[in-house]
């Protein structure tokens, strides 16, 4: 695996060819792997545990149904991150830290281009608010967005900061976003969308532990709420 940032792509890449069929992973898989990646799964556990599953399904008698899911592997993916764990081998060829890579995943220009088209969608989003007369949670993204221009006018400075304290900053300006919409979202608008994580979760509950499945509705719902905002995600991983 190339580097830290590839934990997306690899995943997305690994889930295709094992199940050897075209198709875009749906909201509820990008989902899981944000849990995988928010709980520190290292990205050769989370490659193991699907092509495992997959092996295990063709063992099967009759393949009536195919995976439709990333969570049909959610089980064997936790088991070999806990064999990992085990053999003390977390850190060999899993997700690195952008701090140890030799060479940077992305050039100076390509993160100020990313930050700056950020921050713009989250000026958009904070004039829709104010429009609208959300003016509270309209603050609350501009002031998101005013850090965001902060951070790219370091980066063209030369400041002293690693790619893995961008990320620290950004991993930090989404759970302010998060935040500020859960509170400004209406209760109709909540218990849709959490109708929404339980529909999308019922055939898979089974395959998944409580910490797994608490982990992967917040994740579901996180993302949900930024769609309906029409906020940009932030961290490097969606460069």
């Amino acid at each position: 695996m190339e580097n830290y940032f590839n934990y997306f792509t690899e995943i997305e890449e690994c889930y295709r060819r094992c199940r050897n069929a075209p198709g875009l992973l749906s909201p509820l898989d990008w989902a899981l792997i944000e849990s995988w990646k928010e709980a520190g799964v290292p990205l050769p556990a989370v490659i193991a545990g699907i092509e495992r599953a997959f092996a295990k399904f063709q063992k099967r008698p009759r393949h009536i149904q195919k995976v439709n899911s990333l969570a049909y592997c959610a089980q064997l993916v936790l088991a070999a991150a806990e064999e990992m764990k085990a053999a003390g081998s977390h850190g060999e060829g899993g997700a690195v830290s952008p701090a140890r890579e030799e060479t940077p995943p992305f050039s100076e220009q390509e993160v100020a281009r990313y930050l700056t088209r950020n921050a713009e969608q989250i000026e958009q989003a904070a004039f829709r608010e104010q429009a609208s007369g959300q003016a509270v949670l309209a603050e609350d993204f501009a002031r998101a967005a005013a850090i965001l221009r902060e951070a790219t006018e370091r980066l063209a400075s030369k400041a002293d900061q690693t790619l893995e304290d961008l990320e620290r900053l950004l991993s930090s300006l989404e759970e302010m976003l998060h935040a500020a919409a859960l509170r400004a979202s209406p209760v109709e608008l909540l218990t849709s969308l959490r109708a929404e994580v339980d529909r999308s979760l019922g055939p898979y509950r089974r395959n998944m532990t409580a910490a797994q499945l608490d982990s992967l509705e917040r994740q579901f719902l996180k993302k949900r709420l930024f769609e309906h905002y029409q906020l940009p995600r932030l961290s490097l991983f969606y460069l």
